[in-house]
């Protein structure tokens, strides 16, 4: 027997056309009467905060980490709040669906199984770009990551190249 999916992650990295994934989290959600949860991994910059720490204080480096963390967490929430709420608009009782919106930081790949396992997801969604030597063997590197070391079904949804009618625009 097949087990129920009730919480489906869907994991996305805010890049153009990346959002296509969501309508395979929406339709899986609404085949089995599951909630989404939203995950965006902010990837950590540890070369630009190492320039930082030679011209910065360690006390006004915490300041600016808290600060910068604070307000680009608000800024990418809300854009996937309106995103959801436009994709959405004609179908109210889906929007219900989206549970949470989570913003962290990290390694993306660890982030998403971190996520996933301490939610206890049954389903994880995430688009690939498939970049470099021929498309890194038709996986992205995250979502291959991903997909060798999670316990539960991953749909990798594959990014169109060309515009999608569904971007969810610059942060």
């Amino acid at each position: 027997m097949i087990p129920r999916i009730r919480k489906i992650l869907y994991a996305t990295d805010l890049s153009k056309n990346s959002a296509y994934a969501f309508r395979y989290a929406v339709n899986s959600a609404r085949k089995h009467d599951a909630s989404i949860h939203i995950l965006h991994v902010v990837e950590s910059r540890p070369l630009a905060e190492s320039y930082l720490l030679l011209h910065t204080s360690p006390v006004r480096m915490a300041e600016i980490r808290q600060e910068t963390g604070e307000d680009l967490t608000a800024k990418i929430e809300a854009r996937l709040q309106a995103f959801a709420k436009k994709e959405l608009k004609d179908d109210s009782e889906t929007l219900k669906r989206v549970a949470s919106i989570q913003i962290v930081f990290g390694d993306p790949a660890e982030e998403i199984l971190k996520i996933a396992s301490t939610m206890q997801c049954d389903l994880v969604v995430m688009g690939t770009h498939g970049k470099g030597v021929i498309s890194h063997a038709f996986l992205g590197s995250v979502a291959e990551k991903v997909l060798h070391r999670i316990g539960v079904p991953v749909y990798i949804i594959p990014i169109p190249k060309e515009d999608a009618d569904i971007p969810l625009g610059e942060i």
